[in-house]
Order: structure tokens, then sequence, then C-alpha cells
């Protein structure tokens, strides 16, 4: 058994055996980021203290910067829990979460897109049109989306995490709370599940209609016998949406969406062990249908790829998301509207590179001070160049 053994590793060894023909060049662009992440290939500095007294050296390689990539995730997850601390209004928040239903996998599989474009658009509809029945809030809402694609086992499983204020701002400007209580009650989950299945199948259809999507072959008859056993099994089934006040208080949600808002399907940390000799990856896991319990999987590096595979996102698509009071077109101005109608003075918010320098304080980086004398500064004296391999021949033989 390696002590250490990283995602990075598994990756190098894949990619040397396989035939990079098979793969999405998408995923071969994150395959070679994160196998290469803070290693010579990516390049470095060299950095020494300006402190004669000291002059420590140190190598720093480049990060990927990819966000799939488990070492990555730092100080850009520390800034958006900054960024909802920032915008947080002082009421209860719930924590809701809208499931996928598994029969819709093998779509999402092949047109994750369109898909979780779907599953966003479905979870917002619920959450405002529930929220604006003024038999519940009477007021706009506001929610913040964390899409995750992955269960414990690395099988697909979209679904949403969401942070949801407890009631809205009517057209009056005034703030309205839930009508049952201020404290214990958001929406009606059984109507939420409805209106979120009910909107869902209606977009989904409407795309199928339009012939957008790819359907496998055999996918019907897989998933029910038949388009129209396919429709009924997904209308008549019983879809999850869950919702509950956060027992650990507001900053008790933002920290748990937090540490999940930037992680990939799998961390480094619950790799166990990585046997190269016979292509074994043994990780854990926790087991939610055994009551939590930690257990450990073993697969071949091929089976652990392709699950890996189901989470890589399709280029430039954005899993996080705002709506509402939060959304990023009018946050600042609804954000203040909402703080003076529940007698808060409104603050402004911070800027990108401001929530940038405070994650860097709260997580105790100060890439300029020497790690050794705490009194010089760290001075960058030699660029290390990125190990490419050499170009192509193109000399006929």
């Amino acid at each position: 058994m390696a002590i250490g053994d990283e995602l990075a590793e598994v990756l190098r060894h894949y990619l040397s055996g396989v035939d990079l023909k098979r793969l999405p060049m998408d995923h071969i662009k994150v395959f070679d980021a994160l196998s290469k992440c803070r290693t010579a290939a990516l390049g470095g500095h060299k950095d020494r203290c300006n402190n004669s007294d000291c002059g420590h050296e140190r190598f720093s390689y480049n990060s990927c910067r990819n966000r799939h990539c488990p070492k990555c995730q730092g100080v850009n997850k520390e800034s958006w829990i900054i960024m909802q601390e920032d915008m947080l209004l002082p009421v209860v928040n719930y924590h809701v979460v809208f499931t996928m239903p598994h029969e819709l996998n093998l779509l999402c599989m092949y047109n994750p897109r369109e898909m979780y474009d779907i599953l966003f658009k479905s979870a917002w509809y619920t959450l405002n049109k529930l929220g604006m029945d003024e038999r519940w809030i009477g007021g706009q809402v506001s929610a913040t989306m964390v899409l995750h694609t992955w269960s414990q086992t690395l099988q697909l499983h979209p679904h949403l995490h969401c942070i949801v204020p407890n009631g809205g701002l009517d057209k009056e400007g005034k703030w309205k709370y839930p009508k049952r209580s201020k404290n214990n009650f958001l929406m009606p989950v059984s109507a939420m599940r409805t209106v979120f299945r009910g909107y869902f199948m209606e977009s989904l259809i409407s795309l199928l209609n339009k012939k957008v999507l790819f359907i496998p072959e055999d996918y019907y008859v897989l998933n029910g016998g038949s388009y129209g056993s396919w429709k009924n099994k997904l209308y008549s089934k019983k879809w999850v949406v869950y919702t509950k006040k956060p027992f650990g208080g507001t900053k008790h949600v933002i920290d748990y969406l937090g540490r999940y808002s930037h992680r990939v399907a799998i961390t480094n940390y619950r790799i166990l062990e990585f046997d190269k000799e016979n292509s074994i990856v043994k990780f854990k896991y926790k087991d939610y249908k055994d009551g939590g319990k930690n257990k450990e999987m073993e697969l071949g590096v091929d089976e652990f790829i392709r699950r890996f595979r189901l989470h890589i996102l399709p280029k430039g698509y954005r899993k996080i998301r705002q709506y509402g009071l939060s959304s990023n077109a009018s946050k600042k101005k609804k954000i203040a509207a909402a703080r003076m109608a529940l007698g808060h003075k409104h603050r402004e918010l911070l800027v990108r590179a401001e929530r940038k320098q405070k994650a860097l304080d709260r997580l105790g980086i100060d890439f300029e001070k020497c790690p050794k004398c705490k009194t010089g500064k760290m001075e960058v004296v030699k660029i290390i160049a990125s190990v490419r391999p050499p170009p192509r021949s193109t000399t006929k033989a």
C-alpha cells in the first residue's frame, strides 16, 4: 500500500495505457490537467527570502486550477463561503434538496448540459412559484443552488443543494414570513414535489418533442417498455424533495454547502490505496442506506475512471447559481431592500478581490511571508519553465 496515493497518480497510470481516441477531448484535457497539477510539467518558480540572515528557498509548482481537481479548490471554496456570509439575511435559512429520479440518469449521461439546466430551472420554478403564492409566503424568495452529480460510490446521482432564506420580499418592499410559522415551516413538501415534477417533465417532454436530446437506443425499453409507460412511470413516481431547518443555524448550512460547493466526485483523502500491479483502486465511502456507516470499496482502474468521468461537467457549465433576491443581476439592490425591510442597516457587498484576500487571511495563507524566519519576504528569483514533450517530427521517412 502506498501512503498518500492520489487521484492524479491513478490518472497518470490510466492515461499511460488507454487509447486516447476512445475519450472525448474535454475529458482528456481534464485528465491531463489533474495528472500534472503541482508538478514540474506545469512549471513554477523558485522563491528566496530577502532577509540576508535567512535566505530560505522554496520551490513552488503551478496548480492546474481545473475545477475538477481535488487540490485546487481551497481558496475558491473559502471565497465562496465568504460571499454567502456577506449576502446573508438576518433570518433562518433552510437547506433544500431537489433530486432527479434515477430513471433519467442515462439521459444525463448523453445530454448533461440540457438535463442539468432543466434541474436548475425546475427547482427555481418550484421555489419561486410557491414563494409568490399568498397561501405560503407572498413575496420574492431567494436561493443559492449547488449541483452535485455523484453518490458516495461515484455512481450518477444528480441533485441540487440549496440555501433558501425564511421568507421573501413583497411588492411593497415588506418582508413576508411563511404563513404557518416564522421558524419551522417554509413551504409544503408535498406541493414542492408536485410542482417540481410537473415543471421538470413538461420541460423534458418539450425538448424530446423538439428532438433536441440524444436518446440512447432501447432507452424507453430499459425504462418502462415504451415512451408512454416511461412517461407514466415518472409522473406516478414520488420525486424526492427534502427541506429542513438547519439545526446549527445559518452558519452551519453555509459551512455544510461550502464543504461541498467546490469538491469533486472524490477527494484524495478518500482514496486509501492504489494497487498499480493489479490496477485496483480502494476508497472509502459512507453507506447512507446502512446508517451512514464508513465502508470500503475496490474498483478496477477502468471502472473507477468510468465512474469519475460521469461527473466531468460540460465546458463552461456553471454548477453554482443564485436566484431571486441573490441573483447576480440584481443582488446588490434587492439584498439592500430586504435588509431594510428586516430592520437591518445594509452594508456594501465585498468585491471579488476583497473576498479572496479575506479567504487567504482566514486560511492563514501569506505567500509573501517567509515560513522560516517569519520576518523576511519571499521573492521570486527564478521561473521554472513547464516541462513539455518535444514537438512531433514532420520529416517523412
